[in-house]
């Protein structure tokens, strides 16, 4: 299905040329691709080798935004510098905490208004649905303080991070990398009928995210295949990018993005977009539509993908894989009950069915969904399906069509723009049940379970229309393709874009106004002050993780925890929770520490200098930080007292840009598990503010394990000088309060 060359390549008359096989220029073919030119647009730096960002525009849901603007405010923030769009999907229902979301939605609109913003109240879309009818095009980038900020089929590089990098575009400051490899996506072909983008997206993510291929890099997609999608099928593709673990993704433009704008009352917004003659790529994707298969992911990630074809012919073996994977990610104390229960006459069966958010609520998953279920119905046994629009004016044109008429007729449920089931706020299954979903993950407890309080449930990622397929056999996985009836996906669809369901929104952009005052909700709390760093650190490790890669959702849980988004004292009691209870008390202990030492008390020092060395803690893994933007995964652990996390490699360039921004040393270690770290070992750095005040990118820490004490080689790699004058001085609110 894919092909994948992790070499240079060169795009040379069409043809792809290995770089071994040709005299071309690297250095000139980085040049010709898409993505050079829109980051030389955007770069502030004069030097592409080191880039300098200003974006286009901005967006925030209701998880992230409160923090950003307090940050921003406690930095000094007067006005937004561009256009900043605040949505509210996230945490739009009640039922997950209370009255407390509405007063954040009351915070957001009230920041518009003061500041000069674009405010989308609950209900109206997903924020990735907005941006996308009303503000991607043709050679824009836009910054979003969510991991699947991905806008690359209308030809925008859009980047999800983590909060205080927005703040940094707010106080008119830039978002500095390096210049990425960019790997190059060519597709050939087109999809049979039963395939849709999740299944393409998918076998993508399978191919590449555990080898690391595109890892922090530009995917660039191209090809003669790209013309036989539809739009909602590229946007599908292109949203599910963010598992492969990419920086950003780009697509070339052509008639269908051309026509999806103009459907959108934004036909200036086009612009074509294409790789030269001699572009250059680090390494390439050969995707040959045609041969893709209707796949599924298995629990607990997006990367544990098969065909559907390979799950049902070795189901029973799968799943003991499943069962035997549960005990370490939900952190169970004994191996639930096996999954192959769900095995009836050779027939796995789900129990649920979830078509939702910015990568399955779109018009035509919605659409093909109708036409599959037309004149049926799902029966009145356990399986139930949920049907999630992603925006007002998607549901409308659901209506419109009498698509939504078929869904309701079948048995489906309809619910509002929402991205709960995507983090487990929203149709949380059953104990031990198994939910097939067209949503972007499949991490643990992204269902909504408590394995603490006796609850298992498992995710499945899978297209809507194989979800639909299955739904027709009472949720027997099968695939779309099995079904004779189903129509090819047209490559557009005459899609009638009605935005009138946003005359709710706020159009604020450029209208500040600073005689607005901010409306606060009691649960909406400033930061805690963060000190500077001090001369020498000794540090606790108050958790030890050991899997091979840990999700910010196991930093810090989504679903309910995220009611206390605004108030970090009580959000930081959540950390760590569901993969290490412990942590949070180990953390506090040393707090505690710590304040007594500041307060002309010390203790817990074992004979370091008090007035020189501070106490911290840290979190040690291997590899934190796949998944979610949210800068809370690492606020918390400041908030606590956290200085520093010590991992072989950070999994994403998002959390380890999270962890700088809150004042902690990203400090990677080579083989680490093999100093067996545990909880309550230490470490001591002797000089440690002199060597970020300098440019060391190394330095030798001791740790400490009781009696013995060994040498630890820390690594500060890729660190800017003002990384380390952020460090340097607490944390982000601090380097710019000064």
């Amino acid at each position: 299905m894919i092909q994948i060359i992790n070499s240079g390549v060169f795009l040379q008359n069409g043809r792809l040329i290995p770089a071994a096989q040709c005299e071309l220029s690297p250095e000139d073919g980085r040049k010709k691709t898409i993505a050079y030119g829109i980051l030389a647009a955007h770069n502030t730096s004069g030097d592409m080798r080191a880039l300098k960002l200003r974006f286009d525009a901005m967006a925030s849901h209701d998880i992230t935004y409160v923090g950003i603007i307090q940050t921003a405010r406690a930095s000094g923030l007067e006005r937004f510098p561009l256009p900043y769009v605040l949505t509210n999907c996230h945490n739009s229902l009640c039922a997950v905490g209370g009255t407390i979301n509405e007063d954040d939605h009351v915070f957001g609109l009230s920041a518009a208004k003061r500041y000069g913003g674009e405010f989308v109240p609950a209900h109206q879309s997903v924020i990735h649905s907005y941006m996308r009818e009303m503000y991607a095009g043709g050679g824009r980038m836009i910054l979003g303080s969510d991991s699947h900020t991905r806008y690359g089929a209308y030809g925008t590089m859009a980047i999800g991070e983590g909060g205080p990098e927005l703040v940094k575009q707010l106080l008119c400051k830039t978002y500095d990398i390096a210049y990425p490899r960019v790997v190059g996506v060519c597709l050939t072909g087109k999809p049979r009928a039963g395939v849709g983008p999740q299944d393409v997206a998918l076998a993508v993510i399978g191919a590449t995210f555990r080898q690391g291929i595109v890892k922090n890099s530009v995917m660039e997609f191209f090809g003669s295949g790209v013309a036989s999608l539809s739009m909602d099928y590229r946007n599908g593709i292109d949203v599910m990018t963010t598992e492969t673990s990419c920086l950003s993704s780009v697509w070339q433009t052509d008639k269908t993005v051309q026509a999806s704008l103009a459907a959108h009352g934004r036909a200036d917004a086009y612009r074509a977009l294409a790789p030269q003659d001699g572009a250059y790529y680090d390494a390439l994707l050969e995707v040959d539509l045609g041969s893709i298969e209707p796949m599924i992911a298995l629990p607990f990630h997006p990367s544990n993908v098969y065909t559907i074809r390979e799950f049902n012919e070795n189901a029973a073996d799968l799943l003991r894989a499943v069962d035997e994977n549960a005990v370490t990610a939900l952190g169970l104390k004994a191996k639930p009950e096996s999954l192959t229960r769900k095995i009836r006459n050779g027939r796995f069966y789900a129990d649920q069915g979830v078509i939702a958010g910015c990568s399955g609520g779109t018009f035509q998953n919605l659409a093909k969904t109708a036409e599959i279920l037309s004149g049926k119905s799902l029966g009145s046994d356990r399986f139930w399906l949920s049907c999630y629009p992603a925006s007002q004016p998607v549901l409308m044109e659901l209506l419109r069509t009498g698509a939504l008429e078929k869904l309701i007729a079948a048995g489906a449920s309809i619910r509002s723009a929402f991205c709960g089931p995507c983090f487990g706020a929203g149709d949380v299954p059953a104990n031990g049940a198994f939910s097939i979903r067209h949503s972007t993950r499949n991490f643990p407890n992204r269902e909504g379970s408590k394995p603490a309080d006796g609850q298992t449930a498992y995710v499945a990622l899978m297209d809507s229309r194989s979800i639909a397929a299955s739904a027709l056999f009472g949720g027997a996985i099968t695939p779309a393709t099995e079904l004779a009836e189903l129509t090819e996906d047209p490559s557009f669809v005459d899609y009638h874009f009605d935005p009138a369901p946003y005359s709710r929104v706020y159009h604020g952009v450029g209208k500040p106004d600073p005689k607005e005052p901010l409306i606060f909700g009691p649960n909406i709390a400033d930061w805690p002050e963060q000190i500077a760093l001090p001369e020498n650190l000794l540090i606790t490790v108050a958790s030890a993780i050991y899997d091979p890669v840990t999700t910010t959702d196991e930093l810090i849980p989504s679903g309910e925890t995220s009611s206390y988004r605004s108030n970090p004292l009580r959000l930081s009691e959540f950390a760590l929770s569901r993969k290490d209870p412990a942590y949070v008390g180990r953390a506090k202990a040393v707090l505690a520490q710590e304040k007594l030492r500041r307060a002309g008390n010390p203790a817990g020092l074992d004979g370091y200098d008090p007035e020189t060395t501070g106490l911290g803690s840290a979190v040690m893994a291997i590899r934190p930080g796949d998944g979610s933007a949210r800068e809370q995964a690492a606020s918390c652990q400041r908030v606590l007292g956290g200085v520093a996390n010590f991992c072989e490699d950070f999994a994403t360039k998002r959390y380890r840009s999270n962890v700088i921004n809150w004042g902690m040393l990203p400090f990677t270690v080579e083989s680490i598990a093999s100093y067996h770290i545990q909880p309550g070992d230490r470490v001591y750095l002797a000089g440690i503010r002199k060597a970020l005040e300098g440019d060391a990118d190394s330095i030798e820490g001791i740790l400490l394990q009781g009696d013995k004490k060994t040498p630890l080689p820390l690594k500060l790699e890729r660190l800017t000088r003002e990384e380390r004058d952020i460090i340097l001085s607490g944390c982000l609110i601090n380097y710019y309060a000064k």
